[in-house]
Parts: structure tokens; sequence; C-alpha cells
């Protein structure tokens, strides 16, 4: 089963790039994702820019609605994301565990929907 693991942390708390404690978050997610990596379990991932940098598009009545930044205002906002592949649940919540955003924000699970059957 395929896991989408959805980073969510609170970016004003965030440590900031070029400080020694983001390097020290860097260096773990850098582990994380060397472990997974080895087992074969990544299916795939990324890490997402600012919501700053987002832009929402909605269709209503046919007509294009764009507008500049997330979805919703949230204290956490969806950081990045781990595809991993797992026997079941209990071993993608291990997982998302170790990541490390479950330690100061959270780390959703959702199931990914398999349609080559």
């Amino acid at each position: 089963m395929q896991y989408a693991a959805l980073i969510y942390a609170n970016e004003a708390d965030a440590a900031q790039p070029g400080t020694p404690e983001f390097e020290g978050i860097m260096q773990r997610y850098t582990e994380f994702t060397d472990k997974v990596n080895a087992a074969g379990i990544n299916k795939g991932g990324e890490a997402l820019h600012s919501v700053e940098a987002a832009t929402t598009v909605r269709v209503r009545g046919g007509e294009l609605q764009v507008t500049d930044g997330p979805f919703a205002e949230t204290k956490e906002q969806l950081g990045g994301f781990y595809l991993l592949e797992t026997d079941d649940l209990d071993e993608a919540i291990k997982l998302a565990a170790e990541i490390p955003a479950a330690e100061t924000g959270c780390v959703e699970l959702r199931p990914v929907w398999d349609f080559s059957e």
C-alpha cells in the first residue's frame, strides 16, 4: 500500500536557512530519506516552497479564479511530502514518526488510490 506522508509545520516557527538549527534539521531529513531510499519504500516526494509562493486555482460557474496564497489560513502549512510504499498502516505510522516535522508539526498519512487494478 502506498501512503502520502504530508508534512505540516508552522512556517513562522521554522528554523531559518543558514542557521545551525536549520542545518541540523536538514541533516535529519537527509538521514530519513537515505533510510527509506535504502529500504526501497520511498517512491517519491519533494519539499515545497513557502505558502507565500502558493497560487490557488478555482473554477466557479465556468469562470477561472486565481488567487495568491494558500487554500486556507492555518497555523500549519504543507511543507513537503514523501510517497511511501509500506506493508500496512502500522509501518507507515512508525516511519512518519521519524520525520522531523512530527516533533513540532504533524505528518498526515493518506492512502494513495491504486487505479491500476
